[in-house]
């Protein structure tokens, strides 16, 4: 899978290995735009499953996505086919998983570069990587440009290319303020019945319509009174994030997605650390209890430092974001 037709080859042939999820694809993609920047006429292959490749459509810095199969050995023999088929001169994996740095073995680039064992989530990932980064920045997105630069990336580039995505489903023809509820485990959700306390002060008050996106298999979203619920991929969220005038959030990748494409509005943190996993860039608001405790255990229930972000403190920190875009967009020059 290819992103476009490109002339021949005549500097390096990379490997990136970021297999998912959303938020860390997207916390990539500035450390990759800089690699394939930085080296002339080289031929850039991103390794990534399926469900995220659509993140990567129309990327100008990647020359081939290419999909990495999940289940039983035969998949992995395929992967192992297909990474084979491609001599890379070196590797880079920004996952630091035993599963991502097994898949930039298997295509027997000649260096593997990684971050050091104290800083990924899989001590024995490190024993993959010819050459270890010990990290010195505090976000995520820095700490990925700190691995390409080690890598060789001369040229920093902090840029987000996404694609322009698909409309799926029914959207307001108005403005509306778009969130997505879930994330990869519980324990960083907002509880839902909290939206719709919000919903209900964004009409009554601004006019602004409050839409949920989710899966097609989120019914539940349907039980939350005075919001509306958008059903879509991956492809009809990113068009339905450009077309929202704010977003909220919580640290699960549409709020990564939002922060990307600049939008304004509120992400809601509690167990996660902001200051690592937060929106990247300063155009969204960052809610976190005072009394919120760091941990990166995947609980199932909603942490306690969530439940303490009320509704009304949302809303009041959203509107502050549209009031001062507002006077932001009133005073810029007509071109």
């Amino acid at each position: 899978m290819s992103n476009a037709a490109t002339s021949p080859s005549s500097g390096p042939r990379i490997l990136v290995v970021r297999l998912g999820a959303m938020g860390d694809v997207i916390h990539a993609l500035p450390a990759v735009a800089s690699l394939k920047h930085s080296f002339p006429g080289s031929h850039l292959t991103w390794l990534i499953e399926a469900p995220w490749a659509t993140l990567l459509e129309q990327n100008p810095y990647v020359d081939r996505i290419a999909i990495f199969e999940r289940g039983n050995p035969g998949a992995w023999m395929r992967n192992w086919s297909k990474l084979r088929a491609e001599r890379f001169d070196f590797a880079v994996d920004f996952q630091g998983l035993v599963k991502s740095a097994l898949a930039a073995s298997m295509a027997w680039p000649d260096r593997i570069f990684g971050f050091h064992q104290s800083h990924v989530r899989e001590r024995a990932a490190a024993l993959f990587y010819s050459n270890k980064t010990k990290p010195q920045s505090a976000h995520q997105v820095d700490r990925n440009l700190e691995l390409a630069a080690a890598a060789g990336a001369a040229s920093i580039l902090r840029t987000f290319p996404l694609p322009p995505g698909e409309p799926e489903g029914e959207l307001p023809a108005g403005g509306f303020v778009l969130a997505s509820p879930m994330a990869g485990w519980r324990a960083k959700q907002w509880p839902l019945a909290f939206y719709s306390r919000l919903a209900t002060r964004l009409e009554r008050e601004l006019e602004l319509p409050l839409v949920l996106n989710g899966p097609a298999d989120m019914g539940e979203l349907a039980n939350v009174p005075s919001a509306l619920v958008h059903h879509s991929s991956v492809a009809g969220l990113i068009h339905a994030t450009r077309r929202a005038t704010a977003v909220v959030g919580v640290d699960s990748g549409p709020l990564h997605l939002a922060a990307a494409l600049a939008k304004i509005g509120v992400g809601i943190f509690g167990p996660t650390n902001p200051a690592m996993n937060g929106p990247y860039g300063n155009t969204l608001s960052v809610l976190r209890s005072e009394r919120a405790v760091t941990s990166y255990k995947r609980r199932s229930v909603i942490d306690a430092g969530m439940r303490e972000i009320d509704p009304d403190r949302v809303f009041e920190a959203l509107k502050a974001q549209l009031i001062r875009h507002s006077a932001s967009c009133a005073t810029q020059p007509i071109s």
